[in-house]
């Protein structure tokens, strides 16, 4: 059988690459998706130079055309949604059902920002000098480079794209070389929908090739970044330097505070599917749970139960409820800090082993660890895997304590019944995001998303607010007569 092979697009053409990548199934590594094209340096900087010259006629589009052809790219996600999520479960890893969510949640953005091109607003002021009228509005940024992870290959780049088409901007989009094939099918929607040549490109391949050109060429006006700590620093350094708008999203070590008085089956759902749906990849995955010694005890007893009914296996399976890790250097990463926290003292609850199945795949049994520190390896880095751990407190202002003990600051979690201490710890938790007696994983499209500390940087994703990046602020004076 042959491999289908995906191309880039640049300047409203589908181009062949220099080279092409392997999209691989973790469910079964015997089954390739496809080869896709790998753009290099020329290639980008085509799509770069399309961009650039596409800018001034998309950035003046006609309003109503503009939320229209948003509007049908949504419709045609949602409309694919059992197609597309399959491909999405069939190239990342997460179940069929989340799959198919994730392209719904896709689609939803897009129709979202289809809303918001005619809700743009501005302001009218009077002057402190009589005779002038101040007109306050925004306008778009001009070129933006997309980098977009592995671990969200609709939705992620669906809350990028969306948002920087819809205020006017023209788009160079990498996405994660790991996992093209959902971003390709976007590219593809957008192209039929009618996007003008040149305003929005797909330039497929390495950060190190595709990501080095967008932030090194200075008519890439900004950067919006999502993935790992150390690349998301590197990328803060070269947009700054290039003195280009950036935004970063760099992960989580995000904690689930159990408390006494918390009811227990909220408690263990709460922590079950923060801490190992998706496969535990997820940035707000709850990885730190944080439970006071009054309930300790029944809510590791409860907790290790549930996960003895949990199902590892094939994504595209009915009745999986974790599928496999995306790769093999994920599955070594979160190996190794399984090993690391045994050395380190803690111990391994339930779980941790390697798994196999029917067919070859990166498939690891969900970990939970017990009598863990808060200053534990295990504790302080992101692992990214279905990897949990227990810290026990001896009441709220430790747990609230240890809870900000951390260099990251995306979400948050309580489980509790006291409206006192649940009140105090959204207000208190150091995060950008907090949910009460709910998952540490799971947001809406329309609202803002992002952290604090390490976690973040720049204006917030999703909702109204993304206007604060993906445009900039013009005051204008106007002498009356």
């Amino acid at each position: 059988m042959s491999i289908k092979q995906f191309s880039n697009l640049i300047a409203g053409e589908w181009v062949g690459g220099t080279s092409v990548s392997r999209n691989i199934n973790p469910s079964d590594t015997n089954d390739v998706i496809g080869e896709f094209a790998q753009a290099d340096v020329d290639q980008t900087t085509q799509a770069i130079t399309a961009a650039r010259a596409a800018f001034p006629a998309w950035a003046a589009f006609n309003t109503q055309a503009r939320a229209d052809i948003l509007e049908k790219v949504g419709l045609e996600l949602i409309a694919r949604r059992d197609e597309l999520g399959a491909l999405l479960s069939r190239e990342e890893g997460k179940t069929l059902a989340e799959g198919v969510g994730e392209v719904m949640r896709a689609g939803n953005v897009f129709k979202f920002f289809a809303g918001e091109v005619l809700r743009r607003s501005g302001e009218l002021l009077p002057s402190v000098r009589p005779g002038i009228d101040i007109e306050i509005t925004r306008e778009a940024v001009g070129v933006v480079g997309i980098i977009a992870p592995w671990n969200f290959p609709s939705a992620i780049p669906a809350w990028k794209i969306a948002p920087a088409l819809a205020y006017g901007n023209c788009v160079v989009f990498k996405p994660a070389d790991l996992v093209p094939g959902s971003s390709w099918a976007i590219a593809d929607i957008l192209h039929r929908s009618g996007v003008p040549a040149g305003a929005f490109n797909l330039c497929m391949g390495r950060g190190s090739v595709v990501g080095e050109t967008l932030l090194a060429d200075p008519r890439v006006d900004a950067i919006t970044f999502t993935g790992s700590v150390q690349t998301g620093r590197k990328v803060a350094q070269k947009a700054l330097a290039g003195m280009k708008k950036f935004q970063l999203e760099m992960g989580g070590k995000n904690p689930l505070v159990v408390l006494d008085d918390a009811d227990l089956k909220t408690a263990v759902e709460s922590a079950v599917n923060g801490a190992f749906f998706s496969t535990g990849q997820r940035c707000t995955a709850s990885s730190r749970l944080i439970v006071t010694k009054g309930i300790h005890d029944r809510f590791v007893a409860a907790l290790v139960e549930r996960m003895k009914g949990l199902v590892v296996g094939n994504a595209l399976e009915a009745g999986v409820h974790i599928g496999p890790v995306v790769d093999q250097s994920q599955l070594d990463q979160d190996l190794f800090y399984i090993a690391e926290a045994q050395k380190e003292g803690g111990k391994l609850a339930f779980g941790g082993n390697r798994l196999e199945r029917a067919t070859p795949g990166f498939f690891l049994e969900p970990a939970l660890f017990t009598e863990t520190r808060n200053d534990m390896r295990i504790n302080r880095e992101e692992v990214f895997g279905p990897v949990a751990s227990v810290i026990m407190v001896d009441g709220y202002d430790e747990a609230l304590a240890v809870a900000n003990d951390t260099e990251f600051g995306l979400v948050s979690g309580i489980c509790t019944t006291s409206l006192k201490h649940a009140s105090h710890f959204r207000k208190a938790a150091q995060t950008g995001m907090t949910m009460v007696n709910l998952p540490t994983a799971g947001v809406d499209y329309h609202v803002p998303f992002g952290g604090r500390k390490g976690s973040s940087y720049g204006p917030r994703e999703q909702g109204r607010y993304a206007q604060e990046f993906f445009t900039v602020v013009k005051t204008a004076y106007v002498a009356a007569g």
